[in-house]
């Protein structure tokens, strides 16, 4: 009987499936050996090769990146260690690349809860992802450079990006790479072109940097810019006075074509009221005839019987 109890015990537990880890046990202890991993390796290299032999589950290549970022972040002063290792995953596998491009949108929407020495260290670390092409120049869409949609935490971290870029790639590089007309789209956000006042603080905040070599164009942009806009104006004027007369247009022949169906049925009641009258005046002349050849008959008879006493 105890063995029957048994054999019934285990087929239940077994009915029960897997046992599932609510506590994310598992996905702790991984960052734990991620984090050691990183900080007992003497270089980049080595770092990198022990995390490749962890085994991981498909879907887990976040932690990399995450465990990459905040280990740069917690230091005092940036390492260029964190910089080459994220680098070194950014060309191992696409899926790397792209983790650390949604994670610099989500750094930079959460920027204002960073530290400054944080907040520089995680700014280092994308400048040197950027100048080597570790993550497309396309993640810079995600900046507006007004001072309605910044925050000095967020324009602190635009300068240590900029400046770091500056130091890593020169001056001349990074302004050939600004004016590179297959990435303008990327850097619209960087030099808003929809009003002065947001161009001028932009032009502002990278001379105030020292960086105003970047700002040469969009120099001579500002000054085109009340010309431009003037043109612009003038042809949405253009256009809209252009859509008045389509508009207008469109009316009148519709007005026309009422018009015409008005006078197409006036000419029709007015042949049908003729034809009527034509119609009464035959029956008016036939009536006529009738009564005339009536008296005729009448005088013959009478002529007759007049002639019959004689």
């Amino acid at each position: 009987e105890e063995e029957e109890e048994e054999g019934a015990g285990a087929g239940q537990a077994a009915g029960q499936g897997p046992i599932t880890d609510a506590t994310q046990t598992n996905l702790v202890n991984l960052r734990r050996t991620i984090y050691l991993t990183i900080m007992s390796a003497m270089d980049f290299e080595e770092a990198g090769h022990k995390l490749m032999k962890i085994q991981i589950q498909p879907g887990q290549e976040i932690e990399y990146v995450t465990m990459i970022i905040e280990c740069c972040s917690q230091e005092r002063t940036y390492k260029r260690f964190f910089g080459l290792l994220a680098a070194r995953f950014c060309m191992l596998k696409k899926e790397y690349m792209e983790h650390f491009m949604d994670c610099f949108e989500k750094q930079y929407a959460i920027i204002h809860r960073l530290e400054t020495n944080k907040l520089r260290n995680v700014a280092s670390l994308f400048a040197h992802l950027l100048a080597v092409d570790g993550i497309s120049w396309e993640v810079l869409r995600c900046i507006r450079l007004t001072e309605e949609d910044t925050t000095s935490s967020s324009r602190i971290f635009i300068k240590y990006l900029f400046q770091e870029l500056s130091a890593t790639l020169g001056l001349v590089k990074l302004s050939e790479r600004f004016n590179d007309p297959n990435c303008q789209e990327w850097f619209d956000g960087l030099f808003p072109k929809d009003t002065q006042a947001n161009l001028r603080f932009a032009i502002n905040f990278f001379t105030s940097i020292g960086l105003g070599g970047l700002t040469d164009r969009m120099r001579q942009y500002y000054k085109d810019m009340p010309r431009l806009l003037a043109e612009r104006q003038a042809q949405l004027a253009a256009q809209q006075q252009q859509q008045r007369g389509n508009d207008s247009d469109t009316s009148s022949s519709s007005s026309d074509d009422s018009s015409s169906s008005d006078d197409s049925s006036s000419s029709s009641d007015s042949d049908s009221s003729s034809s009527s009258g034509s119609s009464s005046s035959d029956s008016d002349s036939s009536d006529s005839s009738d009564s005339d050849s009536e008296d005729d008959r009448r005088r013959r008879r009478s002529k007759q019987s007049s002639r019959r006493k004689r």
